[in-house]
């Protein structure tokens, strides 16, 4: 099983930094080439540079949550949801971690008393 994934080219594991301006200041990201090319797909598919969806993620995720942690990871996050949802059958419900809702931990989950 493991051979699919241990055959991978090294190239694509290989971090690369690239520098970018977000709101007139340049700042670096750390990706893996594969989270790069990932993400060149789908700002293909947007009709924008990498830069430019970038950007744009960095913009929304600003005004939803009120501030931009961990970015980098944010990035990787999405994807993998991308490809996920790119991969899902027609009909298939996606998974809870790929649109975002989890299911609540057992602290979360109400307790039933006087049941066996």
């Amino acid at each position: 099983m493991c051979e699919i994934y241990v055959k991978a080219d090294p190239m694509l594991y290989e971090s690369r930094a690239r520098s970018l301006r977000i709101h007139g200041f340049v700042t670096k990201i750390r990706l893996e080439n594969l989270f790069w090319d990932i993400l060149a797909e789908l700002a293909g598919n947007e009709g924008m540079t990498t830069n430019q969806l970038i950007a744009k993620f960095y913009d929304e995720i600003e005004v939803y949550r009120g501030e931009v942690e961990n970015f980098a990871s944010f990035l990787r996050v999405t994807c993998l949801r991308y490809l996920t949802l790119r991969h899902q059958k027609p009909g298939e419900r996606p998974s809870l971690a790929v649109v975002g809702t989890l299911p609540p931990t057992s602290r979360e989950i109400p307790l039933r008393v006087g049941t066996a």
